[in-house]
C-alpha cells in the first residue's frame, strides 16, 4: 500500500492489535505525517462551552484539505481517525457534524465532516440544517455578526438536556461553531462542545 499523500510505498509491521481490527492501519508515510502541526488548543468559551482543536493550518493541512475537499478524494477521509477517536470516543455525548449546505454537498459530492466521522467509527446524528451557503472567512467581523442564524434544527429532533459535540474540519472566526450552539442550546441542550480538526491562525 502506499501512502495516499506522497504515493511512497508504506512500511508495514503486522501487530496483535491489527490482527483484531483495533489498530487502524495508517494512510499516510511518517514523513508525511510529521509534517502536521500537532498542538491539542483548549479553549472555554460561554455559547461554546469548550473547544478542541487539533491541528494548526500549516501548508502541509492546506494541501490536505485541498485534495480532499476541493479534488473530492473521499479515501483521504480517514487520515485523522485515529486523532478525532481519540477526542470524541466518549459514552456520555451525542456528537454533530457540521453540515452542508444542500448546494454545496452537491458540488462537492460528499460531507467532508461526516465521512471523516464514519472513518474514525465515531457515531454521530444529523440534527442540524445550514441555511445559507456563504463562506464565513470572507466576511469582516461586523458582518459576521450581523448574520441571521446559520442553522436550524431539523424537523421533529429530539434535544435532550445533555452534552453535544460539534465537529468541523477548520475553526476560522467561530461563527459558525457559536451558531450551531445556539441553536442547540434554544432547543434544549445542557452543554455544547466543538472539535476540529485544524485551528486557522488568525
Amino acid at each position: 500500500m502506499n501512502c495516499l499523500l506522497c504515493e511512497q510505498k508504506l512500511a508495514s509491521t503486522p501487530s496483535w492489535q491489527s490482527l483484531f481490527a483495533i489498530e487502524t492501519t495508517s494512510l499516510i508515510c511518517e514523513n508525511c505525517s510529521k509534517s502536521f502541526n500537532r498542538v491539542d488548543i483548549k479553549e472555554e468559551g460561554d455559547v461554546v462551552d469548550q473547544l478542541t482543536s487539533i491541528y494548526t493550518y500549516n501548508e502541509a493541512m492546506r494541501e490536505y484539505l485541498h485534495q480532499y475537499k476541493f479534488l473530492q478524494d473521499v479515501a483521504l477521509a480517514g487520515v485523522f481517525a485515529n486523532e478525532l477517536r481519540g477526542e470524541l470516543a466518549r459514552k456520555d455525548v451525542i456528537v454533530v457534524a457540521i453540515p452542508m449546505h444542500p448546494q454545496k454537498k452537491v458540488e462537492r459530492t460528499f460531507s467532508h465532516v461526516e465521512e471523516m466521522l464514519a472513518a474514525a467509527r465515531i457515531p454521530f446524528v444529523d440534527l442540524l440544517i445550514k441555511t445559507n451557503t456563504e463562506v464565513m472567512g470572507e466576511k469582516t467581523k461586523e458582518e459576521r455578526l450581523s448574520m441571521r442564524n446559520l442553522f436550524s434544527i431539523k424537523p421533529v429532533s429530539d434535544i435532550r438536556k445533555t452534552t453535544y459535540i460539534l465537529v468541523d474540519d477548520i475553526y476560522t472566526t467561530g461563527t459558525t461553531l457559536r451558531h450551531a450552539a445556539t441553536v442547540l442550546k434554544e432547543a434544549g441542550a445542557r452543554r455544547v462542545e466543538a472539535v476540529t480538526l485544524i485551528r486557522a491562525e488568525k
